[in-house]
Parts: structure tokens; sequence; C-alpha cells
């Protein structure tokens, strides 16, 4: 039976298969770790702490991802197969994705809308995330 991430990969689709990198996902969790901890530091500017976070986030479910054998052509995607890749419920996940929208929006279009709620939601989300990616097994060499 094909998992849903099975379903996504392929030519033409969000996902694609490659082998998993023990070194790359080690990396990544030791990156998010140091940013998540930077990210809760409240003497630093709420925009540089939701950005830390975003970017924890982020490690930390493409760590996942890379954990199961497959690589993501977007950001986004990483976050809405965190309930294949780390079993995490939309209370998760549908908060990194609107962090996703407010990045972009910051990003492509200078309008970054963020207060101490989302911060606090992202913190909290990320938190979730890295208490799952801490579980990895990354593949023996």
């Amino acid at each position: 039976m094909r998992s849903p991430l099975d379903n996504l990969a392929g030519p033409g689709k969000p996902l694609r298969a490659e082998p998993p990198d023990a070194a790359e996902i080690t990396g990544l969790v030791r990156s998010a770790r140091a940013r998540l901890k930077d990210a809760s530091n409240k003497n630093l500017a709420l925009e540089s702490r939701f950005d830390l976070g975003y970017n924890a986030a982020h490690a930390l479910c493409l760590a996942a991802l890379r954990a199961r054998g497959y690589r993501s052509g977007n950001r986004y995607i990483v976050f809405q197969v965190l309930p294949h890749t780390l079993g995490l419920g939309p209370e998760v996940w549908r908060v990194l994705s609107k962090c996703h929208e407010i990045r972009n929006a910051g990003e492509y279009q200078g309008d970054l809308q963020i207060n101490e709620r989302i911060v606090t939601d992202l913190l909290t989300a990320c938190t979730a995330v890295l208490g799952k990616a801490e579980t990895l097994k990354p593949p023996s060499k």
C-alpha cells in the first residue's frame, strides 16, 4: 500500500524521493534547537523572534520529511505533511501554515503582520514539532 508521501512524489508533484542523510537530519535538528532557543528570547524584536521561530519550524519539518526519504520542491509542503511525517495534527500544522503565509507576505510584499500571539503560537507549535523530531532515528551510514 502506498503511503500519502508516496502519492505526493514523482514528476510534477511536490515531493521527490531521496535517500535520507543522517548528517543533514542531525544538522537540521541542531540548527532548529538553537533558533528556537533564540526565538524565546523576549529581549529580541518580535520580528526577529518570528523569523527565528519560523525557520526553526521549517528546519524541523524538513528533517522529518528527509528522515522519511523525501525532499520538498517548496517550503510549504513540509508543514502540510506533518500528519504523515511526525503524526502531528491540525492544531500544529495550521499554525505553521498561517506563519508561512505571514512570512511570505513579509518577504515578498514587505507586509509582515505579526503580534505577540502569533509568535507565542508559533513557538508552541515549534516546540511540539521539536518533541517529535527529537525521536527521529537518522539512518545509519
